[in-house]
């Protein structure tokens, strides 16, 4: 019997039965038990029952759970079968003509776990007083505290409040109030000290609790010494700053004026990186979040068609602001001006449970990471207490497309357009630093 004709035989029954194995062995996994012997501890039997029906829940649950969402689809045989294949490599060997194939994203799950991704941005599985430092932070010690409510005595002593007189007053006043980069830090981490995992989780991320960091992420070198500058003297736009929920706004935002909302916010921050520091911006307006869970998947085609156009761009911020609890107001005084506060945000395409999201593929996780570990080191050691802990998240957020991908949260739904628009400025002095190779 030659092979072709074995192979119809065989796959004829093949797809039942190995479906079958994988709902027997997923409905094994549900009922497992914690039986053991005589002395407490699981007997040898139990244990190798418990570990293979562990390995084959996380390797095959996902099968029946798919196939079930494709009946409701009207999927093809031909869709299960490739999913059987990518499930199984022996049925992919001797059942599929031209033997193995390769692991292609389904572009059905893909859609269907993008859709949780727009629904997990707005859900928080962390207290949010882990999201900001502590009196013990290494950035905020009380003597750097006290340096800081010391200049901040000094300039208000030579800057003293008072109500304008006239309209020229007033001028002056605002003049007086503009912002000045800081021109060195005010602290200064110690780098030659041990950073292990504890010690960089602990002082830089804010880890929800759908997701986990790898250890082979948390590498300082990889973090704090990756190359982040980009070319200024390119023909073209550097960096690209978009809206994928183009429609938040703030306390005082005025219905229908966008520059009220973060699309203002993300004009006034292209304007000072391209004004100020030099670098040629792009800023897309355009609207995703009309159905907002769905806001990644509509805008990742029209972010990835910029990106082939203009291939001079090396970064991507996708700007946001973030949703805070009633009674929390994200805001500091900084150089007498009320200033938002911010956060950056990374996706890590992997989940506490069910570990890699295969699906959310991105190649460029440990270069997102150094890209926001370089920008929050820049904003303790120069603006201390003006960011909040890196949030790290189990989605990716549309941060594949480029190494130097960034998220970030631009205060809240509670701060007022000025405070936002005054956080525009250390926010751009900052990533220039990190894009100018300044780490």
């Amino acid at each position: 019997m030659n092979r072709g004709k074995w192979r119809r035989i065989v796959k004829r029954w093949g797809m039942a039965a190995l479906v079958a194995a994988c709902g027997i062995c997923g409905l094994i996994s549900f009922f497992r038990n914690g039986k053991t012997d005589s002395d407490g501890n699981a007997g040898i039997k139990e244990s190798i029952a418990v570990f293979f029906n562990h390995q084959m829940e996380q390797s095959y649950f996902k099968l029946p759970r798919y196939l079930e969402e494709s009946r409701e689809e009207n999927s093809s045989l031909l869709e299960t079968e490739q999913l059987l294949a990518r499930q199984f490599l022996l049925y992919a060997y001797l059942f599929l003509e031209g033997g193995p194939v390769k692991e292609q994203e389904d572009p059905l799950m893909a859609e269907k776990i993008s859709y949780q991704e727009g629904e997990d941005e707005d859900i928080k599985n962390i207290d949010e007083e882990h999201l900001d430092y502590g009196e013990d932070a290494l950035h905020i010690e009380g003597n750097v505290l006290e340096e800081m409510e010391r200049e901040n005595s000094m300039y208000h002593e030579e800057n003293p409040v008072e109500e304008p007189d006239t309209e020229m007053e007033e001028v002056q006043m605002a003049q007086a109030q503009e912002f000045e980069a800081a021109a060195y830090p005010a602290y200064t981490y110690d780098w030659s000290e041990k950073w292990d995992y504890e010690s960089i989780v602990s002082n830089f991320y804010a880890v929800d609790n759908s997701t986990m960091l790898k250890e082979e992420y948390a590498d300082l070198n990889k973090l704090l010494y990756k190359d982040l500058s980009v070319n200024k003297q390119s023909d073209g736009p550097q960096i690209l700053i978009y809206h994928t929920h183009s429609r938040e706004g703030f306390a005082d935002s005025v219905p229908g004026d966008p520059s009220t909302t973060i699309i203002g916010a993300g004009d006034k921050l292209a304007e000072l990186l391209q004004d100020k520091y030099g670098f040629q911006v792009l800023h897309h307006t355009e609207e995703y979040d009309s159905e907002r869970d769905d806001a990644y998947n509509k805008s990742l085609p029209a972010i990835t068609r910029i990106l082939e156009e203009n291939p001079t761009i090396e970064v991507v911020i996708d700007l946001h602001r973030d949703a805070v609890a009633g009674d929390r107001k994200l805001v500091m005084d900084l150089q007498g001006r009320p200033t938002a506060r911010f956060m950056f945000f990374n996706g890590l395409s992997y989940g506490r449970k069910s570990g890699d999201i295969t699906y959310l593929e991105n190649p460029f996780i440990q270069d997102n990471l150094a890209f926001s570990f370089q920008a929050q080191v820049a904003a303790n050691e120069y603006y201390p207490g003006i960011a909040r802990k890196v949030y790290l998240k189990a989605y990716r957020f549309n941060m594949h497309l480029k190494p130097k991908s960034m998220l970030i949260e631009l205060g809240a739904q509670n701060n007022t357009v000025e405070e936002i628009m005054n956080a525009c400025d250390p926010l751009a002095h900052i990533l220039s630093i990190v894009l100018d190779g300044g780490m």
